[in-house]
């Protein structure tokens, strides 16, 4: 079973503003979670019961939710480490 990838509109727009070299990065990482979101290399953020994050690159971070019953991987953030779980 395929997830479709969805974004927040915050997620929409770090995504645009990042990069082009980056974006390819975090493409292909999309894809990866469309067939399995709970893949190797993720984790689920401390403090939060819903909220997963995988490393797309060295530097950059999404962070996205699961949800089961619209089969939707939901992008809630994206963007460099140092700046992607504030205001989460």
């Amino acid at each position: 079973m395929r997830y479709r990838i969805g974004f927040t509109p915050r997620a929409e727009k770090e995504f645009n503003d990042l990069p082009r070299h980056v974006q390819k990065r975090v493409v292909r990482w999309f894809d990866l979670l469309a067939e399995n979101p709970r893949r190797e290399g993720t984790k689920k953020l401390e403090g939060t019961t819903e909220l997963r994050r995988v490393h797309a690159s060295k530097d950059y971070v999404i962070i996205y939710t699961i949800q089961e019953k619209e089969i939707l991987v939901l992008v809630v953030r994206v963007g460099h480490r140092r700046e992607v779980y504030r205001r989460l």
